[in-house]
């Protein structure tokens, strides 16, 4: 059992009764007029829950569990006039939860039933049924951890498997266990492993509901690699519209696809009795309330929707689904401390939810945009987003809660090991926790403002400078997806802002003006000098007698790693050393510097989703603490040569430099030989001389390895600092180096006692019975080489040979007009054997040079014999 954080004990109380202790089991008591499957167990759940404090009930879609349950549990005894919390993952969903069970009791929303989302709530004193997002809940147990009031948590579409709601049922379950033993909490789904979430609830019952199950036929279309999913997804439509009756739900990952899709599909119908309306969570509630509402008597409907309606949502008349077999999942990338949004296939259970809407109330059809066998080789279930999320949050929650370690909770998936450290060294460099993990008291205040950390260290930290107003807007536009528009110029996106006057945009100025009253009426704690440099705030007096805040300088207060250089083209370099590109015809793309908000795609080449442009000024004046000056040699290629440069860095980011001159030293003698090594050793002065001696050694290496040195490039390389860098340490360039300087480094690399033995076994020089000195060629493919014309060679009865005669040279004779004759390795055998049929065709060609028959007792010469002799 963990505990919160100091200020409460969730051990403060005796424990209530157990298991419904002393409770009379009864059965439901609601009536409805309009039977559903989940009808057929409400006694069931009423009568478990009246003796045990938890339940799963698994209940497949359309059988009415998110409606029903919570009013048919809503007169149980052991409710005692507490609230039921019923969680919904979505606010389209929340609010449509109410409004249906209001519309059951006949009352308006508000009443006995209320909802409560983010920019909006109904509910009043008489409220005893409250549908909450997932988000809400999680705020309400960590602000009041006996959950005062409340009777039963109702956890609905539980197998979405939200961050919040995996966290939100870790609480609740953690504060059963300790102190709340009457609290009831109920998970429920349609696509669930009933026995894993039963197991975390200490063995909890699972009750079972079949739900109201319409015959859906499903049709396979497949889909074309090379068109647009849109023009697919409208071409589909539109056949399904003219051979089916009914509206059309279809669901594709985004927003963007969903626009595009609307563009196509107007091409396509004309028909003004069907209505194509979008559906997503970035839509004002009244575009929302607008897709979902039955349509007009006479008309049709076609709902382009997100994964926002594969639960929880019934649009009455929608017998058509359209499914492209896609979503759009967020990412989390610890390593660079990004969360993108990814594009993937939906998970099997998700398709047949979605294939499930067909059904809901008449035989449908589904129109599936792939082949039928790839089915099998989705996955099964989507991918728990605790395992793919920034944990920021939840671990700032967690330690508030006043848990260190996540094992200690009841997680149906533990959050991973890597993303928990990353997540933990953010919060400390927030200054929201401690070196042990404990939440901070400015940790306190960060997490009061419901906001991811960095967003409300963002704020924290403007307002000291008189800027928190302009970056709560900021902090509400980058959380409320869609409010501003889509374009990737943060300024613009608040521009558009501050001239909306929907709902929801005022509902989130609103939210921003309390996150600024909360900074300001928050106490500020004292810190540290410097655990306040190790953070980038902005130098103090900021605000007061200068110029406002830039959008940009706001923005790198929330995200210092995202700071970008331009580097061409509309490229950027992140100060995390990521790399990402914006859109050419975007203002941005001209910027030199920007401050990144969002983006995606790989670590080398993102792209830029949202960012705002900051100077060099204001980088340099909100990092100073961590902007750092260093003198850097370098080498550059094409001049072959060493430069000096004083840079100004952020990070991976250059913010300035100058050229200095090069001081030759120890330290720039490495630098000028790793860059050697790396371009290749051919660009270094070899003479021919030299170039033998290399050639020499290592054929004397060939026969023993042990004994010779290894003068290979490869080995050269590995041993640079041995013989180079002495070298280098008077030079800066290439040129400085002399075929002497290079002759005595290489040179030095064989020991003294090794060089007169090299003179001995492997000589320059053959001298033939004539005193020719013939120059060996150690390089020649066949091996050690000698070239000489056949006659400086009469009389030598033995082979030629080096190494102390252990290896014989290669032999190439050549005729008195120095040109190849035969290449022996066997110059006894040859004098035996083909000299005969050589001097048969050369003497008539050669006649004044001899060609004895007995070249082995022929007298050796270098000359032709006098003319007429």
């Amino acid at each position: 059992m963990s505990h919160p954080s100091p200020g409460f004990s969730l051990r403060s109380k005796p424990p209530s009764p157990t298991r419904g202790e002393g409770e009379t089991r009864a059965p439901v008591t609601t009536t409805f007029t309009t039977p559903l499957p989940i009808d057929a167990v409400l006694d069931e759940l009423a009568q478990t829950l009246a003796s045990d404090n938890a339940a799963v009930l698994v209940a497949s879609p359309g059988a009415g569990k998110t409606t029903r349950v919570p009013l048919a549990l809503r007169d149980a005894p052991w409710v005692k006039g507490g609230k039921i919390i019923v969680l919904e993952p979505r606010r389209i969903a929340a609010r449509a939860a109410a409004e249906r069970m209001a519309q059951t009791l006949g009352e308006k929303v508000g009443e006995r039933v209320g909802y409560r989302v983010r920019f909006g709530s109904k509910i009043s004193r008489k409220t005893q049924i409250e549908v909450v997002t997932e988000g809400i809940f999680t705020r309400q147990i960590l602000d009041d951890p006996e959950l005062t009031g409340v009777a039963a948590v109702l956890f609905d579409e539980f197998h979405e498997r939200s961050l919040d709601a995996d966290l939100g049922l870790a609480l609740a379950r953690d504060a059963q266990t300790g102190l709340r033993e009457d609290l009831r909490i109920l998970v429920m789904s349609a696509t669930l492993d009933g026995a894993r979430v039963a197991k975390l609830l200490g063995n909890a019952p699972v009750i079972e509901s079949e739900g109201r199950a319409y015959p859906v036929e499903t049709r396979y279309l497949g889909r074309k690699a090379d068109a647009p999913i849109e023009r697919q997804m409208a071409d589909a439509i539109a056949s399904a519209l003219r051979s089916e009756n009914g509206s059309v739900l279809a669901f594709l990952p985004g927003a963007s696809e969903i626009r595009r899709t609307q563009t196509f599909l107007a091409e396509r119908i004309s028909d003004p009795a069907i209505e194509i309306v979008p559906l997503f969570g970035a839509l004002d509630a009244a575009v929302q309330d607008r897709a979902i509402a039955p349509a007009p008597k006479g008309t049709r409907k076609v709902v382009l929707a997100t994964s926002i309606a594969e639960t929880s949502l019934t649009i009455e008349g929608v017998r058509i689904v359209v499914d492209c077999g896609l979503a759009r999942v967020p990412r989390y990338e610890p390593d660079i401390g990004l969360t993108r949004l990814e594009t993937v296939r939906a998970s099997r259970a998700a398709v047949d939810q979605r294939r499930g809407r067909a059904g809901r109330t008449e035989p449908g059809v589904c129109y599936r945009l792939w082949d039928e066998p790839q089915t099998a080789s989705f996955e099964a279930f989507t991918r728990p987003e605790i395992l793919s999320a920034d944990l920021s949050s939840l671990v700032l929650d967690l330690a508030h809660w006043g848990v260190a370690d996540p094992a200690t909770l009841a997680f149906l998936d533990p959050p991973p090991a890597v993303a928990l450290k990353e997540a933990t060294a953010l919060l400390r460099e927030l200054g929201a926790l401690d070196a042990a993990g404990r939440i901070t008291p400015e940790g306190k205040r960060l997490r009061a403002l419901a906001l991811p950390p960095r967003l409300a260290r963002m704020i924290v930290d403007a307002a000291g400078q008189g800027a928190g107003e302009a970056a709560a807007r900021i902090a509400a536009v980058l959380t409320e997806r869609g409010l501003g528009g889509d374009s990737v110029d943060l300024d613009a996106r608040l521009e558009n802002f501050a001239r909306d006057r929907s709902p929801r945009a005022q509902g989130a100025r609103q939210l921003a003006q309390r996150w600024v009253t909360q900074v300001k009426e928050s106490p500020s704690p004292a810190e540290p000098p410097a655990a306040q440099d190790a953070r980038h705030p902005l130098p103090a007096g900021r605000g007061e007698g200068r110029e406002a805040l830039s959008t940009g300088e706001i923005l790198a207060l929330a995200f210092p790693d995202r700071v970008a250089r331009h580097r061409g083209k509309g490229s950027f370099t992140l100060a995390n050393g990521r790399g990402a590109q914006v859109d050419p015809a975007s203002r941005l793309a001209r910027e030199p510097y920007l401050a990144v908000a969002e983006l995606t795609g790989t670590a080398a080449n993102g792209r830029i989703l949202l960012a705002a442009p900051i100077t060099q000024g204001e980088i340099e004046r909100i990092f100073a603490a961590q902007i750092e000056t260093a003198d850097e040699v370098s080498f550059d290629r094409s001049a072959m040569a060493l430069r000096a440069r004083r840079r100004k860095r952020l990070h991976a980011i250059t913010l300035s430099e100058q050229n200095l001159p090069v001081t030759p030293s120890a330290d720039t003698a490495t630098v000028f030989a790793d860059a050697l090594a790396a371009s290749g050793f051919d660009r270094l002065p070899w003479s021919k001389a030299l170039k033998q001696w290399r050639d020499r050694v290592m054929f004397l290496r060939a026969t023993a390895p042990d004994e010779w040195p290894d003068l290979s490039d490869a080995a050269l390389a590995a041993n640079r600092s041995e013989w180079l860098e002495p070298m280098l340490t008077d030079k800066t360039a290439l040129s400085d180096i002399s075929a002497g300087d290079l002759s005595d480094a290489v040179m030095a690399l064989l020991p003294w006692d090794k060089r007169a033995r090299l003179e001995r076994e492997a000589p320059t020089h053959f001298t033939a019975p004539t005193g020719t000195a013939l120059p060996i060629d150690y390089e020649a493919e066949e091996g050690p080489k000698i070239s000489v014309r056949l006659q400086e060679l009469f009389g030598l009865n033995v082979h030629p040979a080096i190494a102390q005669g252990r290896l014989p040279l290669v032999v190439e004779l050549l005729s008195p007009a120095h040109r190849p004759v035969q290449v022996t390795c066997d110059l006894p055998g040859f004098w035996r054997g083909s000299y005969a049929g050589v001097r048969a065709d050369l003497r008539g060609r050669y006649p004044r040079h001899p060609w004895p028959d007995d070249p082995a007792a022929a007298a050796p010469t270098r000359r032709a014999k006098p003319r007429g002799t």
